[in-house]
């Protein structure tokens, strides 16, 4: 169903004519989507009379810090960084969504680990990017062995300094998203404990999400609209033709195509516009954070969505 949505999501934007900005700063994550948007340079053709400032960030939240800031305008995050944003009174609104995947994010152990079941992580300290996408497979990985994350030792670590603590022995396990799990897959022998395809049907994969300030989608809704086209568009191409797109961006991240290929192989590139479905996805998630004590209040996601 949520590739079905991809189809036509052009066709879901009103079209307007609007007053363009002079500038649209953009943040973007290492080997998402909108780095491939970047590479090919499609805002820059479809927007020829905008500036357009790409900024990158190692993981969700401290993109979501810096849009609340006003240092960018737009940016793409996993489905968690909003939900701890939100409670944290951070203003954005989530514009569009990107559907979850089932492979692009793990929890592993190194291979010779003598952990071969979640049930085994009691106790064992896991790595991971807080408030991160894998921050909520971790929470459910536990969940499924009858663990919550009060039963192991988390250490919140960003991508890099977290493999380098997984290689040296100082984590047990860690928990971490496309690119970064294909290059320790690449790298050394792990072992795959959990992904979303793991925990299916009973847990879905949670969306991403396209966010932006609050004044700028109210100020900007037709810039957003036309730029969330571009988005889905690329997508789609992306979707494909992994092997094009993996050749695109493997010099700029400095990785091999046989270390980039299997993440474009598994990921569904896309955008579509917020709706009442995905917002009750990411309710779920956010109530499953809230119910394990790791956000300090309930919060209503929809509060969060911009609505066109």
């Amino acid at each position: 169903m949520r590739r079905r949505l991809l189809v036509g999501a052009a066709a879901a934007w009103p079209v307007a004519a609007f007053a363009a900005p002079s500038r649209l700063r953009i943040g973007f994550q290492k080997g998402g989507l909108l780095l491939l948007v970047k590479l090919r340079g499609s805002l820059e053709k479809a927007l020829p009379g905008v500036a357009i400032e790409w900024k990158e960030f190692p993981a969700g939240p401290p993109l979501l810090e810096a849009l609340d800031a006003g240092a960018i305008d737009f940016g793409v995050t996993g489905a968690p960084p909003p939900v701890f944003a939100q409670a944290a009174g951070r203003d954005f609104v989530a514009v569009a969504a990107e559907p979850g995947l089932l492979h692009s994010e793990a929890l592993v152990v190194r291979a010779s680990s003598p952990v071969h079941t979640l049930a085994e992580l009691r106790g064992q300290r896991i790595a991971l990017a807080k408030g991160s996408s894998s921050h909520y497979l971790l929470l459910a990985s536990l969940q499924k062995a009858g663990l919550r994350v009060a039963d192991v030792q988390p250490v919140y670590l960003g991508p890099a300094d977290a493999r380098a603590a997984f290689e040296s022995g100082a984590v047990a396990a860690w928990v971490v998203w496309d690119p970064y799990l294909s290059i320790v897959q690449a790298a050394q022998p792990v072992r795959v404990l959990a992904d979303f395809g793991a925990l299916a049907p009973a847990v879905q994969p949670p969306w991403s999400f396209y966010e932006a300030r609050r004044p700028f989608a109210q100020a900007q809704g037709a810039l957003l609209r036309q730029v969330i086209d571009v988005i889905a568009a690329e997508g789609a191409w992306a979707t494909a033709n992994p092997e094009a797109a993996a050749r695109i961006g493997a010099p700029l991240l400095g990785l091999s195509l046989d270390v980039l290929l299997p993440m474009h192989r598994r990921a569904r590139f896309g955008a579509v516009p917020v709706n009442e479905a995905i917002a009750a996805d990411q309710q779920r998630v956010a109530d499953a954070f809230h119910a394990q004590g790791l956000i300090p209040r309930p919060i209503k996601v929809r509060e969060s969505f911009w609505w066109g």
